[in-house]
């Protein structure tokens, strides 16, 4: 034991029983006997890595006790509190640092990068920004079911130089929804202190920057927290709205402890180890003869025990057995396609018309399907997709958002993790890039890491031909393609935009759903008037020949048919892809294998782009079969030019009749 000497911290118990002020002991003891035990393991190399949070206790637990256990918690790597008063058995978390099956995330990711819908905790990745804004959505789920319920959320200081710290607070206000946003002040973000770090007196004054009640606490005085932060969400429970919480504390130990401390000065070290809030505590529960000997030591030897006996459990269990067939299944969450047959009543629409009324359909079937976006409410969107849809469905399931695209993916995300569905629409596809994160890092990987699907469609009004120059005008399909866990959707015809997008949207996958600008309002086709589905992974096959496999998608698809219909005596299979991940394989493969020829054709640049994929896939798979080389057409590798005659130079189509003839002469 430990000598008992003054607290350093003044406690004001108010109306909280003796229970109650043991509990919140216990509770901050639970994690330092862990933190403790793992700092042993990890000088003997029997764990990685670690990430300290001693000295910050009582942040987590005073948090987590104030939240009912049916609110959701989004901690970060140093609240190794929350997990533990949410009462996760401590043979799982060991499993989980261990890379051990029974851990959450089957040994793909480690330490607290993991979340658990059986204990409403979703937790962290690296990238520290994007679960502020996955708490937005998480709380808009909570307005839109009326539950009464809080979401919490923590983040570091240095976390606050984020963006997306800023748009999450901003949508937060914006949309008056209830999340408590916790920045834990800890002095250093890794290395660099906070005077290097933002300037202003206090981060709470960001808050209040945007319109949000804000509060400085003591963030190594339990009682202070827990009982502050009761009150604050009882507060919300009743008038829902953000709160934000600077707690003041101090991190003691390394960023991860190879990193060291030697950058923090002796005396502030010293400073704040006095204001240790576990040993502060004690102290005070002595003094107040709520603590003793005997009951300190039960705890300690009690808690000791239960460490052991799960390191023993994790430690024994066997090391997870490489399997590639279970690693590829888990990518996407597994999706029961139901194929909804269209009637026989018919219009004449335009590609636009077909997504719109593909979109509203959807939104009739899913009554919790949420649609977000810039303009898209009562202006309908800049392509007028949604005109009349506030009208339909009310501006509580059609979102007008800020302008901060990573912000509204990530609400998305997080009213999937609520049971939800959200269709988001960038304005242009090319303002993707300021979402690009919590979609490749997120949304694409959240099922891999931990069975958590994202049921966000991702709309994006892509491509050149209508004189937008560099950042209207981009189809930029390849940089997710790439990205395992996300599928792609590209049509080119009515029919197929408003069937794949009922697909997209009945997907609990994230599907990135490509919709060609130029083919808005040029394209016309006989659609079914009636909700239907078409599968993803299956190509259509518009003309049939002998000749040459003409392999694309989008614009690409009606340059092709408009070079075979200038008189050219072309036998040609023509495959319209539709969907670019899931491919259909199947069907290249045995056009190919039946011509002998294929020309690949992209709007997007060539260097990096789908065609380069499919053309060292029929290398590989097709090579036997092959009479000439496979030939790729694209766009030039420049960014896309403003003027038309530049714009006209730029693209693929122009070029594509000549190399056609090209690999026929060969």
């Amino acid at each position: 034991m430990p000598t008992i000497t003054k607290s350093n911290i003044d406690y004001d118990k108010r109306n909280l029983t003796d229970k109650s002020l043991l509990k919140l002991y216990y509770n901050m003891l639970k994690p330092r006997l862990i933190e403790e035990k793992m700092l042993i393991l990890l000088r003997q190399g029997k764990i990685s890595k670690w990430f300290s949070g001693i000295g910050q206790e009582a942040i987590s637990v005073g948090v987590t006790m104030a939240l009912k256990p049916s609110e959701y918690i989004l901690p970060m790597h140093r609240n190794l509190g929350v997990f533990t008063t949410r009462e996760i058995p401590l043979h799982r978390l060991f499993c989980q640092w261990q890379g051990k099956a029974s851990g959450f995330t089957k040994g793909r990711d480690r330490s607290f990068h993991f979340g658990t819908q059986e204990y409403n905790i979703v937790g962290m990745i690296s990238h520290l920004g994007p679960q502020l804004g996955v708490a937005d959505g998480i709380a808009l789920a909570n307005i839109l079911k009326n539950n009464g319920q809080v979401t919490a959320v923590f983040t570091g200081e240095g976390g606050t130089s984020e963006g997306d710290f800023h748009e999450a607070l901003n949508v937060a206000s914006v949309w008056q929804l209830p999340v408590l946003f916790c920045i834990e002040n800890n002095g250093y973000g890794l290395s660099t202190p906070t005077n290097e770090q933002y300037n202003c007196r206090h981060l709470a004054d960001r808050g209040r920057g945007y319109g949000i009640e804000s509060f400085v606490l003591d963030g190594n005085n339990i009682i202070e927290t827990y009982t502050k932060v009761k009150k604050l969400v009882e507060s919300i429970r009743k008038r829902p709205r953000p709160i934000l919480i600077e707690f003041e504390t101090f991190r003691r130990r390394g960023h991860e402890e190879a990193s060291g401390t030697k950058y923090v000065p002796e005396d502030l070290m010293q400073e704040w180890e006095a204001k240790d809030p576990i040993e502060n505590y004690r102290s005070y529960l002595f003094s107040k003869k709520v603590l003793n000997t005997e009951i300190d030591e039960q705890y300690i030897s009690d808690i000791k025990a239960e460490i052991d006996t799960a390191l023993e459990s994790a430690f024994a269990e066997s090391d997870i057995i490489p399997n590639e067939t279970i690693e590829l299944s888990d990518v996407y969450k597994p999706f029961d396609y139901k194929d909804y047959k269209p009637n026989s009543t018919t219009n004449e629409i335009r590609l636009v018309d077909a997504v719109s009324e593909g979109l509203k359909q959807s939104m009739e079937k899913h009554k919790d399907l949420v649609i977000m976006g810039q303009d898209i409410a009562e202006y309908g969107g800049v392509f007028k997709v949604t005109e009349g849809f506030v009208n339909r469905f009310g501006k509580e399931r059609v979102r007008n958002t800020p302008i901060c695209e990573s912000a509204i993916v990530e609400v998305g995300m997080g009213l999937s993790i609520s049971g939800m569905k959200a269709v988001v629409e960038m304005q242009f596809a090319d303002f993707v890039t300021s979402g690009f994160n919590p979609i490749v890092n997120y949304l694409a990987k959240s099922h891999y890491r931990w069975q958590q699907q994202a049921d966000v469609v991702v709309r994006m009004p892509c491509g050149a031909g209508v004189a937008a120059g560099p950042f209207h005008s981009q189809t930029n399909e390849a940089w997710f393609t790439k990205t395992p866990g996300l599928k792609v959707v590209y049509p080119a015809f009515p029919y197929d935009a408003k069937g794949l997008l009922a697909t997209a949207i009945n997907d609990p996958n994230p599907v990135l759903f490509f919709e060609h600008k130029a083919l808005y309002r040029s394209i016309k086709q006989e659609v079914p008037t009636d909700y239907y589905t078409l599968p993803f992974g299956k190509a259509s096959l518009l003309k049939e020949g002998n000749q040459v496999s003409i392999i694309t998608y989008g614009s690409g698809v009606h340059w092709a048919l408009e070079t075979l219909g200038n008189n050219l005596s072309v036998s040609a299979d023509l495959i319209d892809l539709r969907t670019l991940n899931p491919l259909d394989k199947e069907t290249i493969f045995n056009s190919v294998k039946k011509t002998g020829r294929a020309i690949i054709l992209q709007e997007d640049s060539m260097f990096g782009g789908i065609a380069s994929d499919i053309s060292a896939m029929l290398m590989e798979e097709c090579f036997q079969y092959l009479d000439a080389p496979v030939k790729r057409v694209a766009s030039m590798d420049t960014p896309i030019p403003f003027i038309n005659q530049l714009e006209n130079q730029y693209l693929a189509k122009g070029k594509f009749e000549s190399a056609l003839k090209e690999l026929l002469s060969y």
